[in-house]
């Protein structure tokens, strides 16, 4: 079996919203369902669906906190663990990714729980490609 996978929020916003991602990341996630493994969400993901709401970017029919419950409602979604080591650590990665603390965090709990993090961001799957973490486009 692969990885397991962690959601960043643009693949969150997207599934979520039923939007369509690639084949590779839709079977990666089929696959991890099947297999009873969870698919994690980090704790961060409510806080940047929080700050687009804030900006005015949030588009979705729910508020921001029932759109996070929908999402932890989803069979085989689950919340990914945020303790205070990794995110010290989201200030010392290795290589080079932006100071984006999101993305950062994303990038620690990928690397901490050998996650591979399902994401469209260019930055994350850049820092991926440099070996750093895993990553799958979707």
């Amino acid at each position: 079996m692969k990885e397991p996978l962690l959601l960043d929020t643009c693949a969150a916003l997207r599934i979520l919203g039923n939007e369509k991602i690639r084949k590779e990341a839709e079977d990666a996630i089929n696959a991890t369902l099947v297999s009873g493994e969870a698919i994690r969400v980090s704790p961060i993901t409510a806080w940047e669906v929080g700050m687009l709401a804030a900006k005015g970017r949030f588009k979705s029919i729910y508020a921001p906190q029932k759109w996070f419950e929908r999402l932890l409602g989803v069979p085989g979604v689950q919340l990914a663990e945020m303790p205070a080591e990794m995110l010290l650590q989201s200030s010392f990665l290795p290589g080079e990714l932006h100071w984006d603390p999101a993305d950062r965090i994303i990038a620690a709990t990928a690397r901490e729980f050998g996650l591979r993090v399902v994401t469209s961001d260019r930055a994350l799957l850049a820092y991926g490609m440099a070996g750093h973490m895993l990553t799958l486009a979707c």
